[in-house]
């Protein structure tokens, strides 16, 4: 028998894989798509809710992880604009902390606010967008226009941005930068907020800084905002956000009717099938769908509520998810815990 060539020999194994090729653990079913009686599909992620005193009363998954809690950082990133020394408040300050729907009212109080302080669209560094609610972009299709800055989600927070910029003297043409002043006024209030320091910052769609923690951590931090002192920065958003919901979401949005209905809730949603929400009893909850699907996001709100004790036809409401097959309903996004 020829021997093998040594330049032949297939090299070592390594001992041991390297970190990052080790798989993270398989997250558990929060939902599953059931059509006409057969499960076709399944949504994992984690959830954490926390009992009154704030201690964890039921996880689910890894809440301890670090995640991007997306626009659910939002009431953080409003508080900053308020310690930064901008006066904000009503429909203003709620807008500040928005990922609003595009309807004409949002879109007539962004343009007051960047006027108000001397500013025009063009300062604005969020992307042009169309609006998020379905119904108010086909309408302004319909009508003729174009994608604009305005008119993105989050512009009510770029606008509060800028404003915050112009009042306390800093640079508005560099306010996304993580090393600007205002961003690490929002890193400071998220750390002392979620009890955590950040695990990472990226990117966020809007193109603002995006600073991960738990969401044992985010669920924390809209515990303390309900619970602050009157009068504090994190006070004075929670009260603007609950008192004008629309102005926070829409009129066809969850966030709007859960803090319409159920008195004292504070609740924002995250792009990739985040949310977060707090009872003024201390209870509060976070979770996160690991696909992004938006579609189990009610589902799973709807269960969390109950868990909270959230009684009410707005939990039946949020938590409605029917599949169609030929128009008419054969199945529906269910909630599995």
């Amino acid at each position: 028998m020829t021997a093998t060539p040594a330049a032949a020999v297939p090299a070592a194994v390594p001992a041991v894989t390297p970190a990052a090729a080790v798989p993270a653990a398989i997250s558990p079913v929060l939902a599953e798509v059931v059509r006409s009686g057969f499960v076709e599909g399944h949504h994992r992620g984690s959830l954490v809710l926390l009992a009154p005193d704030g201690s964890v009363e039921l996880a689910i998954g890894e809440v301890r992880a670090p995640v991007f809690p997306r626009s659910s950082n939002k009431p953080m990133q409003a508080a900053a604009l308020l310690r930064s020394g901008l006066d904000l408040s009503g429909e203003r300050l709620a807008l500040a902390a928005a990922s609003h729907s595009g309807e004409g009212f949002h879109l007539d109080l962004v343009r007051k606010m960047l006027a108000e302080f001397g500013l025009t669209e063009a300062a604005l560094r969020c992307p042009a967008d169309l609006p998020l609610d379905a119904v108010e972009a086909e309408a302004y299709l319909a009508a003729g226009s174009v994608r604009e800055r305005v008119t993105m989600n989050c512009s009510g927070k770029h606008a509060a941005m800028l404003a915050a910029c112009e009042r306390a003297g800093w640079s508005t043409a560099d306010y996304l930068d993580p090393a600007h002043p205002l961003q690490r006024l929002v890193r400071e209030v998220v750390e002392e907020a979620s009890g955590e320091s950040v695990a990472a910052t990226g990117t966020d769609g809007c193109g603002a800084p995006l600073m991960a923690i738990s969401l044992t951590g985010l669920a924390r931090a809209f515990r303390h905002f309900v619970l602050a002192a009157p009068g504090s920065a994190e006070r004075r958003v929670a009260d603007a956000m609950r008192a004008h919901p629309e102005y926070v979401a829409g009129t066809r949005r969850p966030d709007t009717w859960l803090m319409r209905e159920v008195p004292g809730a504070l609740s924002k949603m995250g792009a990739e099938a985040v949310q977060a929400v707090a009872l003024p009893s201390g209870r509060a909850l976070a979770f996160k769908i690991d696909d992004g699907a938006g579609r189990a996001l009610g589902p799973v709100l709807a269960r969390a509520l109950t868990l909270l004790g959230v009684e009410g036809p707005v939990r039946e409401r949020i938590g409605a998810a029917p599949l169609l097959g030929g128009g008419e309903p054969v199945g529906e996004i269910r909630a599995t815990f």
